[in-house]
């Protein structure tokens, strides 16, 4: 039997396969990082997103931040979900991921820090506490712009220990969306 010279130098077949699998593997992480996008695109889109999400939920009112209802989580579930390929630009790669993470943490980081610094950027970012009872008078129309229900409202007071509206020296409505209810009687606030 004559042998070729190559085939001493042959790999087994199942070596190869072996090969070839750790090539293929090589060539997956690879793509894990390589961007379909450039960088400064997906920093760009975080901005944007992110400044539009702020102002959304800015505009939907205190309540909504604050007391999450069922109906409220699914809303920010099904948001973030829909804002996710705006963001990324159709861009799955693990690098891609990296950079929009990092980019919606400075984000955040700038607006914090904006806030902290400008007392006008925080009333239009966070917006101002607004009072809802005063003595005993309620203030409807704030209740009204605040999307506020009396259900809502009453649920405070009862927390607070007032039976009823005339009860209270004061009921505001935090920028938390947390209402904090001091009664007639009592002289430190009580919270709900």
């Amino acid at each position: 039997m004559k042998r070729f010279p190559c085939q001493e130098l042959c790999l087994p077949k199942e070596s190869i396969n072996f090969w070839l699998v750790i090539a293929e593997r090589r060539t997956i992480v690879a793509h894990m990082w390589k961007l379909s996008v450039s960088w400064w695109e997906l920093i760009l889109r975080v901005v944007i997103i992110y400044a539009f999400l702020l102002v959304i939920l800015r505009l939907s009112g205190k309540r909504q931040v604050g007391q999450l209802a069922p109906f409220d989580l699914v809303l920010l579930l099904v948001l973030s979900n829909s804002v996710q390929n705006a963001m990324n630009g159709g861009d799955n790669s693990v690098l891609a991921g990296l950079i929009s993470a990092a980019a919606l943490v400075l984000m955040n980081y700038v607006v914090g820090l904006a806030t902290y610094k400008s007392k006008k950027i925080e009333a239009l970012i966070e917006g101002r506490p607004e009072v809802l009872i005063h003595n005993g008078r309620l203030f409807t129309e704030v209740m009204e712009r605040e999307k506020l229900t009396h259900h809502e409202l009453n649920a405070a007071l009862r927390a607070a220990g007032c039976a009823c509206v005339e009860e209270v020296r004061f009921a505001i409505l935090e920028n938390n969306g947390v209402i904090n209810v001091q009664t007639k009687t009592e002289r430190g606030a009580g919270k709900s």
